[in-house]
């Protein structure tokens, strides 16, 4: 019997996932002098950013959104010479509360969610003074067991009011609220100086010029990567790391970065076993549940925003593209399991709810959730997880680290977060004695 021979390469750093932040942390530490690889199971760079063709036009299945106040991201895009594209503005605007359809104004909308969303938040930036230090006030610890829905139930509004509420934030954290933690709701309204009307803003208007994939490429070009790798086991001490994938090659470094997030981490198997408070999170995973659906609806439409109720199939869409005389809208739901995107009569009932007259023609979508890849949309935090585990991925664990949005100090949950948890990993290891 003749024993099999692994490839095995060294190098100074691995990085596993080609994300934004993998991508980041290894552009910095190449420039800096180290040699670095990265290992991407997928056959494509991006992470949870994916720009696709689908429905005749270029559509981004995932993160989409950027805003000038995600300063990690603005100057990524500055450094490449990428503008933005706003979305369309909505004429129009739909919404379901108090057991009723309304059609309005969409500024009638976002009044009618200011008065109790400024309420719910008005303690933004007494618990998060410095939002990209997020223990700047120790105080956050004490409320973080809170689920964002135990504060919503207490304030005194009425139904009307507290069904608009309720799904602004299931759409924000692309999942239900019982599970969604209040200390992220603060965290984000924090990064927009307190004013929540920027941070929806920051959510849902402004897209790439080129799309992500375009800042992707720029951020790419010169590192080393290898697609279609999967990473199954890491072994690691303070002399440094065996990277293990799953053709059996291995790949030795002074450090490793893992880029993964929260809800594919159960894919590798690291030696000696991650701290209790880590495997917890990663067996609880995010709330991030839910479905980003682009739908092609028949004729020329006005823009149009419409929100329905928390646990609708399709909570809320927008009017994005027009497209040979129809119309593009991009479309959340807080559960993926409880809607088949392939499936158009299911499309057309659950838009149908939010949006009056409109005839589905073709839907493109991703499950996210259901990708092993991925685990999950964009991270948002159940309770406790702030005073838990994010301080324990962020602190390295011998030659291993970790870095992507589920990890960030700032916008977690979004491109900047990403970029911005990639640069403090980069800088840990460059700051980081010899071995």
């Amino acid at each position: 019997m003749t024993e099999t021979t692994f490839r095995t390469e060294q190098t100074d750093v691995v990085v596993i996932g080609a994300g934004f932040a993998g991508l980041t942390t290894a552009r910095e530490l190449r420039q800096s002098g180290r040699s670095v690889i990265v290992l991407e199971a997928r056959d494509r760079i991006g992470g949870r950013t994916w720009l696709d063709t689908r429905l005749g036009r270029p559509l981004e299945m995932g993160g989409t959104w950027v805003h000038w106040t995600q300063p990690h991201v603005w100057s990524e895009m500055k450094r490449y010479g990428l503008g933005t594209v706003p979305s369309p503005v909505p004429e129009t605007a739909y919404w379901w509360a108090d057991g009723r359809r309304y059609q309005g104004d969409p500024e009638q909308l976002l009044g009618d969610i200011d008065a109790s969303n400024r309420k719910l938040m008005e303690e933004a930036r007494r618990y998060f003074p410095e939002p990209f230090t997020p223990w700047a006030n120790p105080e956050s610890r004490d409320i973080d067991a809170t689920p964002l829905s135990k504060k919503i139930a207490e304030l005194q509004i009425t139904d009307y009011s507290k069904d608009i509420l309720e799904s602004f934030w299931a759409l924000n954290f692309n999942g239900p609220i019982d599970d969604a933690a209040y200390t992220q709701a603060l965290r984000w309204v924090a990064l927009t100086n307190g004013d929540w009307m920027v941070s929806f803003e920051a959510c849902a208007t402004f897209k790439i010029q080129g799309g992500t994939g375009a800042l992707i490429q720029a951020m790419a070009t010169g590192t080393d990567i290898r697609l279609n790798e999967t990473v199954v086991s890491v072994k690691h001490d303070d002399a440094g790391a065996t990277v293990r994938a799953a053709d059996g090659s291995l790949y030795r470094a002074n450090h490793v970065v893992c880029t993964l997030p929260l809800g594919a981490m159960g894919g590798i198997s690291f030696e000696p076993p991650l701290p209790e408070s880590s495997t917890k999170a990663i067996s609880e995973g995010q709330v991030s549940r839910g479905i980003k659906a682009w739908i092609k609806v028949k004729g020329a439409r006005r823009p149009l925003v419409a929100l329905g109720l928390a646990d609708w199939q399709l909570n809320f869409a927008q009017t994005e593209y027009d497209q040979d005389g129809d119309t593009i809208l991009v479309a959340f739901g807080p559960d993926s399991s409880r809607l088949d995107v392939t499936d158009l009569r299911q499309v057309q009932a659950a838009l149908g709810l939010l949006v009056p007259d409109a005839e589905v023609l073709g839907v493109a979508s991703h499950d996210w959730t259901a990708d092993p890849l991925s685990g999950e949309t964009w991270p948002m935090h159940r309770p406790g997880y702030l005073s838990g585990a994010l301080a324990v991925f962020q602190k390295p664990q011998g030659s291993l680290l970790f870095a992507g949005s589920d990890y960030a100090n700032g916008w977690g949950g979004f491109i900047d977060g990403a970029i911005e948890s990639g640069l403090e990993a980069a800088r840990a290891i460059q700051d980081a004695p010899p071995a």
